[in-house]
């Protein structure tokens, strides 16, 4: 059963792309863009996860610079994550530079099923791709993740980025699933003393 767009939008490409994964996967791969211009981008593991960031971001008020909404889980494979991941990056950086620079959030809930290690190795291809684009366009990057192997996952992602030179904070169970939320977009509420994983 296939169900159309909502009445009067259509798909865009990426949008499509994605869709078209989804239907031949027994993961979920969905996205949405909301406004292609946008300073804040999410790659969110889980359904209810995507919820709760995007209530979050509103709540810090950035409803109006959410530039997409989505998720991918049931544990899809490595490449089918960076397939993911490498659309939503490629829109990011296709969308103009801002002077405050862009925000991304690698986030998720605490995995039940699907491989940490596994579908960030998809997350961290992708990033690798675009690396020099991102320092370029002032990406900051939040991850914040837990499940089977999350432990591996995190030390993989954020030892690529300081391999690559990014601007990225990670975080593991000890965050809230959200918490990362208004740590990167409220004015003072991070400060060097929170830990990160791996400090």
């Amino acid at each position: 059963m296939e169900f159309p767009a909502p009445f009067g939008r259509e798909m865009s490409k990426e949008e499509a792309y994605i869709a078209e994964m989804d239907a031949k996967t027994g993961a979920s791969l969905k996205l949405t863009i909301l406004n292609g211009n946008g300073r804040v981008w999410t790659l969110v593991a889980g359904g209810g996860a995507s919820v709760v960031y995007a209530d979050a971001i509103a709540s810090a008020g950035y409803a109006g610079e959410l530039a997409n909404y989505g998720e991918y889980s049931g544990a899809p494979t490595e490449t089918q994550t960076f397939h993911y991941a490498r659309t939503v990056l490629d829109l990011m950086l296709r969308a103009p530079m801002h002077s405050e620079g862009k925000v991304l959030f690698i986030g998720g809930g605490i995995a039940n099923f699907t491989n940490v290690a596994s579908t960030f190795k998809g997350v961290i291809r992708a990033l690798r791709e675009v690396a020099p684009l991102l320092i370029e366009h002032n990406v900051k990057i939040w991850v914040r993740r837990a499940g089977p192997n999350y432990q591996e996952g995190l030390k993989n992602i954020k030892a690529v980025g300081q391999e690559l030179k990014l601007d990225m904070h990670v975080f593991g169970p000890e965050m809230h699933v959200s918490g990362i939320v208004p740590l990167a977009l409220v004015p003072g509420k991070y400060t060097p003393d929170i830990k990160e994983f791996g400090a």
